[in-house]
């Protein structure tokens, strides 16, 4: 190779003609058809011509001569059918060299511009040859198949990638249009990857839109999938980003029919309990009734009731439901709805103690003194009736009536046995809050110490106790609860301030789950599970078959088989909780949305390095004090607080002192 030799070379995937000006070692000066000089390493050539130009002619005369032949060898590239040399040559699977190959393509002798124009013809079309080195290989069938398709992929996905672009554009513009063709697999690019961000399958996909629309964050896809009616503006997205379904398979609704429909309610070894008075005490919404009390006087005693509907009556173990509920481990209540644990039909008809109707109920009945003291008790398979349906309110204004006077009067000495045993109670007023008819939230602060929930709470921990204990008694295993005692105590038995109650609930512990009873310092018992909430929980519809197991009405669980949910559920309960906590947090920031530029009242709780921690007493939210920095503030001091800026989707509450 000389000075005035023409070459070609292959830059932004194009075959690019030039001429050797000049060549140092294997360095290369070249002169390129686009009027460019450059310096090439020889061995980026893709073809050295023996055709040569005079190297000293001007350059004008140079490019345009380039320019002559690049023309021409473009020319009679496109004459070569790839295709048909592919249909002809594949059968032979061997390399095929430059000039064996211009041979195949031009029924001519060939020359430099004819072995130019194949190199060119088999770059721009590499479906049917591997190419390299001026040799050529056909690909195999299957190899072809592979290509084409690959190649269709990519002409899709570029499909997909503008038709996005340009949606989100139209959008963004307040003019989103006629959905484009690719609209659902842009939708599930787009969702997937704000909801799951690195750990999405479609992340590239969603970043080639975004680049492509000239969007920078990923922020924006929230307002597009709301204008194009995909999303709702308060849309929860820890159920999409988890995949948790509100509804059930068919198979499970199938299962429920049939249950439901060939449902009969006999005594067969029950004891009839059709003659206590019950009640249940819910809130006003509830529909899902699994637990009702009686009380009846024997002499200077009391026959405490806890009757708890018996939903192993209804669900077997390993059924299509039963492994609906062992999945989801829990109802979960959220302001603007529930995703229920089981259906609906059983939830809140068949399995819900609803007043004059027969039921089928596990029933805990404890002898016990006027002050609390426990005689004994049993724990029966039973057939029950509600006689009265009422709520927290109720209650409350019913300090008159016998029968809730002497249950209110047993649950306060029972709790005070158990403050003497050192249990933990935190006194904190809890937030409610449900959207009103035009999706508006609602909040009321209510008072867990009321008489009706406080005696509900503590016969439902009456009847959890004495369920461990007869568990433990019969030696058989089921989903024990303990929890160590606090890491520190700030008050005892249940004097604690509104401050103290709140900074204690930081110190305890969490509470263990195993197959074996251990005390739980913080309701003060030597033993603990839960079994008053069947409809609603997992754990206590396990814990209520191996009470029915103990009445010989099904097989009891082993150990192990107790340790195997306990470790399948943990991660399924702790995301329950998750859930319910963020979107109780989202609705109240909402709710706070509406009050910007108000003035509240807040608690002072701890002063961290960048400010102070406060606690919005009407809100019972925990937020950071801005505007302070002057100030010197202790806990416990009140203080009053603007809130400035509250945004629900984007979790931001931002209050400034005064």
């Amino acid at each position: 190779m000389e000075n005035g030799h023409v070459v070609e070379f292959i830059d932004s995937n194009k075959v690019i003609c030039a001429v050797v000006l000049e060549i140092k070692k294997l360095r290369l000066r070249l002169l390129t058809e686009n009027n460019r000089e450059i310096k090439l390493a020889a061995g980026r050539l893709t073809h050295c011509s023996q055709l040569t130009l005079n190297s000293t002619d001007v350059r004008s005369k140079l490019v345009l001569s380039l320019k002559e032949i690049a023309a021409r060898r473009r020319s009679l590239s496109q004459s070569i059918n790839i295709m048909e040399l592919w249909e002809v040559l594949n059968s032979e699977q061997e390399w095929i060299d430059l000039n064996t190959m211009a041979a195949f393509c031009f029924q001519e002798d060939t020359g430099d511009d004819h072995e130019s124009a194949v190199i060119r013809a088999f770059f721009n079309d590499r479906i049917y040859f591997k190419f390299k080195l001026n040799q050529f290989r056909p690909h195999t069938a299957e190899q072809v198949e592979a290509i084409l398709a690959q190649r269709k992929a990519a002409e899709k996905q570029e499909q997909i990638v503008s038709q996005g672009a340009a949606w989100m554009n139209r959008a963004a513009a307040g003019e989103p249009g006629t959905r484009p063709g690719h609209a659902d697999t842009i939708c599930t690019a787009l969702a997937s990857y704000y909801l799951h961000e690195k750990e999405s399958p479609h992340r590239e996909t969603a970043r080639a839109i975004l680049k492509k629309a000239g969007i920078g964050s990923p922020a924006a896809i929230f307002p597009f999938l709301t204008k194009i009616g995909l999303w709702h503006p308060d849309e929860n997205l820890e159920l999409l980003r988890f995949g948790i379904r509100s509804d059930f398979s068919t198979v499970v609704d199938t299962h429920t029919e049939a249950l439901c429909r060939n449902a009969t309610f006999v005594l067969n070894g029950r004891r009839d309990l059709r003659h206590l008075e019950l009640m249940t005490i819910d809130g006003p919404s509830t529909v899902d009734f699994d637990d009702a009390l009686s009380i009846t006087r024997e002499g200077d005693q009391f026959v405490v009731g806890i009757h708890i509907t018996d939903v192993g009556y209804f669900v077997s173990r390993d059924d299509a439901i039963d492994q609906a509920a062992r999945e989801r481990c829990s109802t979960i209540y959220m302001p603007d709805g529930k995703i229920p644990m089981l259906p609906s039909k059983l939830s809140d008809d068949a399995c819900s103690l609803k007043a004059g109707q027969d039921r089928p109920a596990i029933s805990t009945l404890v002898r016990i003194t006027p002050r609390a003291e426990i005689i004994d008790f049993e724990i029966v398979p039973s057939l029950i009736r509600v006689s009265r349906q009422l709520t927290f309110q109720h209650v409350d204004a019913m300090a008159d009536d016998p029968q809730i006077a002497a249950i209110y009067a047993i649950a306060r000495h029972y709790r005070q046995h158990r403050l003497t045993n050192s249990a933990l109670l935190i006194d904190l007023p809890e937030i409610n809050i449900w959207l009103n008819a035009e999706g508006a939230p609602v909040i009321a602060r209510v008072n867990r110490e009321s008489p009706g929930r406080m005696l509900v709470s503590e016969l439902m921990i009456l009847a959890n106790e004495m369920a461990a204990r007869f568990l433990g008694q019969s030696g058989l295993p089921a989903i024990f609860r303990s929890q160590p005692p606090p890491r520190e105590r700030l008050f005892e038995n249940s004097e604690g301030s509104l401050f103290q109650n709140w900074m204690q609930r930081k110190l305890i512990n969490r509470f263990i789950l195993s197959s074996s009873p251990e005390p739980h310092a913080g309701l003060g018992l030597s033993s603990y599970v839960t079994a008053t909430s069947p409809i609603r929980k997992y754990s206590d519809l396990v814990t209520q078959r191996q009470l029915r197991a103990a009445s010989g009405l099904e097989t009891a669980y082993s150990a192990k088989e107790i340790d195997t949910i306990i470790a399948a559920s943990e991660e399924t309960l702790r995301l329950v909780g998750r859930i319910q906590y963020s979107r109780h947090r989202f609705w109240l920031l909402k709710y706070l949305e509406t009050r910007t530029g108000q003035k509240e009242e807040a608690l002072v709780l701890f002063k961290r390095r960048d400010g102070y921690m406060i606690l919005l007493q009407n809100y019972m939210i925990e937020c950071r004090l801005s505007g302070a920095e002057g100030f010197t503030l202790r806990p416990e001091d009140l203080v009053q607080v603007t809130l400035q800026h509250v945004n629900a989707r984007n979790d931001v509450l931002t209050v400034v002192l005064g």
